[in-house]
């Protein structure tokens, strides 16, 4: 092995793996991407031109064609006319424009043929372009999730190195234990309140509330007069008539007679 390959390796040996370890294959396959894309409009360009060039071969080989036909004509109507200097002169004119219009129609050939080819490549180019960037999609939404999951992973595995689960379970038990001691003192509160005066004190209020509004009632001539009268007026004895009496006593004496 010769010495400039010896340090061709080392070379290599050093700077490879520094140029692999900047390279971030995420900015990379991005990039590819932005590349294949742009691709497509040169692509494109080339094919315009390939196209334009089919397109004036095409119109030189009409114009070959018709100056031809035109050509024909004239020696035909010199030879007619017996005008062979004329239809002589018309003769050489007609094998420049054979030759033209034969070269055209090769060259015509040729930009067809390089046309369909450019066709055919852009179609090749357009598959594989689609295919690279599936890929390198799918490649890309797969580092995604595979960051979102080491973060995930990073989280979880904090909640271990730092003591977070004891920690939460110590400060859920400081928690439950107030709230029992914080239940208990209600309880006892509500156990030292003598319930039955609160009872008798609130029928007492009720009780005076009624009273009042009663008496709101009486000063505003809203009670029921007939109630009043019944209450204020003394109750009257019921005297019989005189005839009822002196009946009576008629009776009375014919049942002690009788008897």
């Amino acid at each position: 092995m010769s010495v400039w390959s010896r340090f061709s390796r080392f070379v290599k040996s050093i700077f490879g793996g520094a140029i692999s370890s900047l390279e971030n294959p995420k900015l990379i396959l991005e990039q590819n991407i932005r590349e294949l894309n742009d691709q497509v409009p040169k692509m494109n360009e080339n094919i315009a031109t390939v196209k334009a060039n089919v397109m004036l071969l095409q119109k030189e080989v009409k114009k070959y064609e018709k100056e031809l036909s035109e050509v024909t004509s004239h020696i035909k109507a010199g030879i007619q006319a017996g005008r062979d200097d004329i239809a002589e002169k018309y003769a050489m004119r007609l094998e420049a424009v054979r030759e033209n219009m034969a070269r055209a129609q090769e060259q015509l050939g040729f930009a067809s043929s390089a046309y369909e080819k450019a066709i055919q490549v852009k179609k090749a180019f357009m598959r594989e372009k689609e295919r690279k960037i599936a890929e390198a999609k799918d490649a890309l939404r797969a580092h995604e999730r595979a960051q979102w999951q080491s973060k995930v992973a990073d989280t979880l595995e904090s909640f271990e190195i730092t003591g977070i689960d004891q920690t939460h379970d110590e400060m859920l038990s400081r928690l439950q234990e107030e709230t029992a001691r914080n239940e208990a003192r209600m309880e006892m509160a509500l156990d030292s309140v003598d319930s039955d005066s609160l009872r008798i004190e609130e029928d007492a209020q009720k009780i005076r509330a009624a009273e009042l509004v009663k008496q709101f009632k009486l000063e505003m001539n809203m009670g029921a007069p007939e109630e009043e009268a019944a209450s204020e007026a003394p109750e009257k004895m019921e005297i019989p008539d005189e005839e009822e009496t002196s009946s009576g006593k008629t009776i009375g004496k014919q049942r002690s007679q009788n008897g």
